[in-house]
């Protein structure tokens, strides 16, 4: 009979690279608890714990992201749905279509990562939606529906274990242990593996939860997916094998030649019960839906490689209309987000 360590180690060989890729994308924090020298950690501290160590992870180069380092600059529409006013009061909410600048990425460190590797989860997306009133908010996701860990002291621990794991050491390694031991990173960790037959055909999940403000003052929690018009596709291993190291990127400018790129931006409502504050739990499927609109990516911008060095996005740049829950995460998260883009720049 297999071990709880040999069965998580067919995740891959590449596996420590591939949790840095996936789950540092995140860069998530929760409450504060971790000890130096017998002490708890201050906020401050866990925050700058986490950055430090993944700055330790294979693959990461000056001057890059140091997660999603292989990225794109797009640009597109927004244009709401009729029902979208009636879940929040947020200017791009309101019937008039805005403008968006968008990132594509794959999800590892190493901007050199082929996109037909299992290592190259999770695919990203970022959106910032141009409001009327010249102000800009935010959304940031995922390829993966449902984070990996409930807490930040679960996250340090697991940054820990990506860089301590060495593959040429005998099992288990760090990383196995750590996901034998949370079967909610594990399951991370396989969606991370997924290549996308296009990134027109990926759902984007940021997970996280929150709130949404109507006119009348009424709020409703929420969490966004991003749904693709074209459905979602897949690649099975043996037709990734046959794609080129760039096949995503070529891909899609190829299919912006023929014209628009659209997803539907989508929040999914929770019952009673289902919790807001743990990323890491999903809602279940049945939970009821409400389409805000559609995403419209049009072109590539023409100097995407200059633009994106100096982009920085933030998941609680947020308008009026949209809060925060009682979810942590993006609070803490802008915090690790802000030492990574001084670290870059």
């Amino acid at each position: 009979m297999k071990t709880r360590f040999e069965q998580n180690h067919r995740v891959g060989t590449g596996i420590a690279v591939l949790v840095a890729g996936g789950l540092l994308a995140w860069s998530i924090i929760g409450a504060s608890g971790q000890e130096i020298e017998g002490k708890p950690m201050t906020e401050k501290e866990l925050v700058h714990a986490i950055f430090d160590t993944m700055r330790q992870v294979h693959g990461v180069k000056p001057g890059y992201r140091v997660v999603h380092a292989k990225g794109i600059i797009c640009q597109g529409t927004f244009t709401p749905s009729k029902d979208a006013a009636t879940l929040s009061r947020a200017a791009h909410f309101q019937g008039v279509a805005v403008p968006v600048t968008l990132r594509l990425s794959d999800g590892n460190p190493d901007p050199i990562i082929p996109d037909n590797s299992p290592n190259a989860g999770p695919r990203g997306m970022v959106i910032r939606f141009k409001l009327p009133n010249g102000d800009e908010t935010d959304i940031i996701a995922l390829s993966v529906n449902g984070f990996a860990v409930s807490t930040g002291e679960e996250f340090l621990a697991l940054e820990k274990a990506v860089v301590a794991t060495d593959p040429s050491k005998p099992h288990p390694w760090p990383i196995e242990e750590f996901l034998g031991a949370h079967p909610s990173a594990l399951r991370f960790v396989k969606g991370t593996q997924v290549v996308p037959a296009s990134f027109a055909t990926e759902t984007f999940f940021p997970n996280d939860t929150f709130m949404f403000v109507n006119k009348a003052g009424v709020k409703q929690a929420g969490r966004y997916q991003i749904i693709p018009s074209a459905g979602q596709h897949n690649l099975s291993d043996e037709e990734a094998k046959t794609k080129s190291e760039g096949f995503l990127f070529d891909e899609l400018k190829t299919r912006l030649a023929a014209g628009p790129i659209e997803y539907h931006l989508v929040v999914q409502l929770p019952n009673a019960g289902d919790t807001t504050r743990d990323p890491s739990i999903i809602w279940p499927e049945n939970r009821k839906t409400m389409d805000m609109g559609t995403i419209s990516i049009t072109s590539v911008v023409p100097d995407s490689s200059a633009v994106e060095k100096e982009l920085a996005f933030d998941p609680t740049n947020l308008t009026d209309g949209i809060e925060l829950s009682d979810d942590p995460f993006p609070r803490l998260r802008s915090k690790v987000y802000a030492l990574a883009s001084a670290y870059r720049q």
